[in-house]
């Protein structure tokens, strides 16, 4: 399970605002990818907390309001389909996730941000944790956030397109979905490089 151990390393160094981030979308064939950033207080525990990866639907949602409460702050952004397209995926991540740091109501001067490598001009010291939302509870509370704001863009998106059922695999390359592309064709939130393969 995540705990506070990374958190208490870097406000031990004397940095006074720690937020973990992560992000949501980074595979998927249609949306924009989400990142999220939260600053959790010092030494909490929110019971349940883990990677949204191993969390159902009904428990990250009921996370998801419990994280935002008790948060020193937290903020969720998105980079668009068409900066995906522009920046490539791993740019666009990085953007996203730069954002979500920039929109902070408390200014963090420290984030722990999962995965392999950092955000350029991220303005703020970081550093990077592999497998992260395993490791750090903010990090872990990002990816909460992060997973149902963007589940829940899909949901709309599943109104506007109901022909694709972005509902049940959330833009994720299953078959069903794959199909519904050779059947339909692209929509305007495919990311058409993404979809070379699909023939």
């Amino acid at each position: 399970m995540p705990d506070f151990e990374l958190e208490k390393s870097a406000y031990a160094a004397g940095y006074t605002a720690v937020c973990g981030v992560d992000e949501a979308g980074r595979g998927p064939l249609a949306g924009p990818v989400c990142a999220a950033a939260v600053i959790l207080p010092k030494d909490t525990e929110i019971e349940g907390v883990n990677d949204s990866k191993k969390l159902t639907e009904k428990k990250r949602e009921a996370l998801f309001d419990v994280i935002k409460e008790k948060a020193v702050a937290y903020s969720v952004a998105f980079a668009s389909v068409e900066e995906i397209e522009e920046l490539n995926i791993l740019n666009a991540t990085h953007l996203a996730m730069r954002r979500a740091i920039e929109n902070l109501s408390v200014k963090a001067d420290y984030a722990l941000i999962d995965g392999n490598s950092l955000p350029k001009e991220a303005n703020v010291d970081c550093s990077a944790v592999i497998k992260g939302d395993s490791i750090s509870t903010s990090i872990a509370a990002a990816s909460i956030l992060a997973k149902v704001t963007r589940d829940r863009l899909l949901l709309e998106y599943d109104k506007k397109y109901p022909e694709y059922n972005f509902a049940k695999h959330k833009g994720y390359g299953t078959k069903e979905h794959i199909e519904a592309i050779k059947k339909y064709g692209a929509s305007e939130v495919h990311r058409a490089s993404f979809l070379k393969n699909i023939k």
